[in-house]
This record gives structure tokens, C-alpha cells and sequence, in this order.
């Protein structure tokens, strides 16, 4: 998949179908959208497309980010969009809702379709809606096909309940409506040694940035991808009561049994599969080792039986 930073005309010769919308988590929804739009472009010989936007670093996300910039571009790739447009929010956040048909959808992108929800909106103070973009595509021979909102427990998925459910430890449900496991890739940087100087459990350290969304602090169930496989792991979201002074921050820590290889400077795969336990602070280092052990091998037990 190309990614583009810019709003220059692509290389559609045969024109582009083009799935439009911001695509936070890449979630049912989202995928709906986006293989409608990669379904109808294969169909045609067109180009499949996406038009969303990146925010201002340090830009606050309304509950924060649920994937990575990386996460989020893979996802989109394995649906098969080919051309990716992700101009800043700013460069075109003032354009009129006509201004927007004609400077990106039939400027840069030659546009034969478009797909979205049925809750999209475009063009200045979002003073375009479906039905604008309708009235607007016809006159410039452009489909409009709006896609049905996917639905999991009885509810439309959005992201906004997804962050919900991350945020209370809901990680089965979490899964559900992304269509995948949830998962950060952030690289693996030093800690404070505890696990492998004190607990002989060696761990992952991989902080979560700014912005970010963070799960329900407590254990997990996951597996990473390290040296080329994946591996069971146990991870703990907490502030790490046992070894540390109140008020520290939250950290992502992984045990990975039977792994001792350096992973600094990594950025490894990390998908939350089950929660396990709730943050407990320990009498001793020792029951605090045995904890992650155990957690270590309900982890190995659970890939084991296939049960995720």
C-alpha cells in the first residue's frame, strides 16, 4: 500500500474507488467500507483507495488513539486498499463541502466511487453530509455507496465503544468489534530491571505514547511476535504496586516464557488476547514471582488448546 502525506493527483488512469472516513482502529465498520470500496475497484479495474487524515502531533483524540499510525496502515493494507491518502487535518479542514468533491475526490483521486457510513461527514464545521455528498457526486458522475453500519452485542460498533471496553478490561468484546486483536507495536525500551535482576522473569518493557489510549490496568493474556514466531506471554498494565512508589506511572510489561533474547530497540507485535487478573500488590517479591509465572503458563495452556 502507498501512503500519501499530500493531496497530489495519483496515478488512476482508470479512476479510483475510494473509501472515506478516519478509520480509528480499523474496526468492523471501517472494514466494511474499506473492502466494499477494494471490491468494487477489483470489479471495475479501477484503483482501490482510502481518504482519511493525520491530526497535529500532540493533537488530543477524543479518548485517545486505539492503534498505532503503523497497526492502522497494515490493517487497511490487508483489506486491499493500494493507494492510502492521509493528508494533515489542516490542509484541506476549510474547504466547502464543493470544494472538497472537486479538489479531492475528482482532483487528486479520479474518482469513479465512493463508500462510506451512513454518519460521514466532510467539508468545513462538517457542514457536509450524506446527502450532500450525494447531490454533489451525481453532477460529477461519481456513485456514492453508502454502507450499512456493521453491528456486534446488539449495538453498532463504533470507536468510541471500543475504547469503552478496552477501558474496562472488556478485551473479548474489544476484539469482537475490531475484527481483530487489539494490538501495540511500540519499541522495547530499558525498565528497572526487576523482573530479571530481583524476579528472575525477565520482561518487555514497551510504553504507551502520548495520546494513546490505554487498556484497563491488570493482567493479560497475549501472545507477541518475537524472532520470528509467535510467542505466548503474559502482560500486566499497572503501576507496578508490589516494587513501586505510589503515583508512578503506568507501565506495559510482558513476560514471554522461555524467551531470553534481547528485544531492545524493537518494536514487536503485542496482541491482547484475554484478561486474567486484576492488579493486586503482593506481600513479597517471591508470591509476585510465582504470580507471573502462573500467569506465564495459563498463557502457554491457553495457545496450546487454541483458545484465545
Amino acid at each position: 500500500m502507498r501512503i500519501h502525506e499530500d493531496l497530489a493527483p495519483l496515478a488512476a488512469p482508470q479512476g479510483s474507488a475510494v473509501a472515506l472516513g478516519f478509520f480509528d482502529g480499523v474496526h468492523l465498520g471501517h472494514r466494511r467500507v474499506l473492502a466494499a470500496a477494494a471490491a468494487w475497484a477489483a470489479g471495475q479495474g479501477c484503483v482501490p483507495a482510502a481518504f482519511t487524515f493525520s491530526l497535529p502531533a500532540g493533537a488530543a483524540l477524543k479518548g485517545g488513539r486505539i492503534l498505532s499510525a503503523a497497526q492502522k496502515h497494515a490493517r487497511v493494507a490487508g483489506l486491499g486498499i493500494v493507494e492510502y491518502v492521509e493528508p494533515p487535518f489542516e490542509s484541506f479542514c476549510a474547504l466547502t463541502p464543493e470544494q472538497f468533491v472537486d479538489g479531492v475526490l475528482v482532483r487528486c483521486f479520479a474518482a469513479k466511487a465512493v463508500f462510506c457510513g451512513d454518519n460521514f461527514t466532510f467539508g468545513a464545521h462538517a457542514a457536509g453530509n450524506v446527502h450532500t455528498l450525494k447531490a454533489l457526486c451525481a453532477k460529477r458522475g461519481i456513485a456514492v455507496h453508502i454502507v450499512e453500519m456493521a453491528r456486534c452485542g446488539g449495538a453498532v460498533v463504533s470507536s468510541t465503544r471500543i475504547r469503552a471496553a478496552l477501558e474496562q478490561g472488556h478485551i473479548g468484546q474489544a476484539n469482537a468489534m475490531l475484527g481483530a486483536p487489539y494490538a501495540v507495536d511500540w519499541p522495547v525500551v530499558h525498565g528497572r530491571g526487576v523482573g530479571t535482576s530481583r524476579l528472575g522473569t525477565p520482561t518487555l518493557n514497551q510504553d504507551y505514547p502520548a495520546g494513546m489510549l490505554v487498556p484497563a490496568q491488570g493482567v493479560y493474556l497475549t501472545r507477541v511476535f518475537l524472532a520470528g514466531q509467535w510467542r505466548p506471554a503474559a502482560t500486566g498494565i499497572s503501576a507496578r504496586p508490589t516494587v513501586e512508589v505510589p503515583g508512578a506511572p503506568v507501565t506495559c510489561e510482558t513476560f514471554v516464557p522461555g524467551f531470553s533474547g534481547d528485544a531492545y530497540g524493537q518494536s514487536p507485535l503485542l496482541e491482547f488476547h484475554r484478561y486474567y487478573a486484576p492488579v493486586q500488590k503482593f506481600a513479597s517479591l517471591g508470591a509476585l514471582r510465582a504470580f507471573i509465572l502462573q500467569a506465564g503458563a495459563a498463557s502457554t495452556a491457553c495457545f496450546a488448546a487454541g483458545q484465545k
